[in-house]
């Protein structure tokens, strides 16, 4: 019987490169999963504005809920699909119409998170704000705080996130559905972190 070829020292390096690379990764997102936050940390600060990213009707319900508040003066949310208005996106997300509609503002040039952050930071400095309440999923949150961060690294942040109740955060991994959406999660965060690593800041914008 013949022996199976070895292996050449390229392949096994590559073999042991590629298996410290997938069992780094498996141990990040082991500590990013377990470490999401379960609580609003900060639920009395006010801000300037609460700005709402996209994605589901607990998030913009937040949004208004913090707005009736009054822990911002206005609210945004960003990533708003193009042609649709405030009525319309509340009845998708099937919500009441808001009474405060002068201080609801709707961003539609936002594709992805660091779209998010580059409109937002657009929107604050006309409005010439300096400090924002952030709503998103608590799955999200760490990535948008890094992309917002990077966008406004002068403004100050405030983490409101939100839980749905889709992601399980208990036992997460007996969750296959849970367990694809933080694992592309986190491999979005670690992009994202590659990206502030050689561009911390965006580019100032021209006047």
């Amino acid at each position: 019987m013949t022996a199976p070829p070895k292996l050449s020292r390229t392949a096994l390096a590559a073999v042991i490169v590629l298996g410290v690379l997938v069992g780094s990764w498996a141990v990040g997102l082991l500590i990013f999963a377990t470490s999401l936050d379960t609580v609003v940390e900060d639920r009395d600060s006010e801000a300037d504005a609460i700005v709402v990213l996209t994605g589901g009707s607990e998030r913009l319900s937040r949004g208004l809920a913090l707005l009736e508040a009054g822990k911002g003066r206005k609210l945004f949310v960003s990533g708003v699909h193009r042609g649709v208005d405030l009525p319309e996106l509340l009845r998708q997300v099937h919500l009441p119409q808001s009474e405060a509609r002068c201080c609801i503002v709707l961003g539609h040039a936002a594709d992805d998170t660091a779209g998010n952050a580059a409109e937002t930071a657009a929107w604050m400095e006309a409005e010439h704000f300096t400090s924002l309440r952030l709503v998103t999923a608590s799955y999200h949150m760490r990535r948008a705080i890094l992309e917002f961060r990077r966008a406004m690294p002068h403004a100050t942040i405030i983490a409101q996130p939100v839980f749905p109740d889709a992601v399980k955060h208990e036992q997460w991994w007996r969750w296959p559905g849970t367990v694809h959406l933080l694992a592309t999660e986190y491999t979005k965060y670690l992009a994202a972190q590659l990206r502030c690593l050689f561009i911390p800041t965006l580019p100032e914008r021209k006047p």
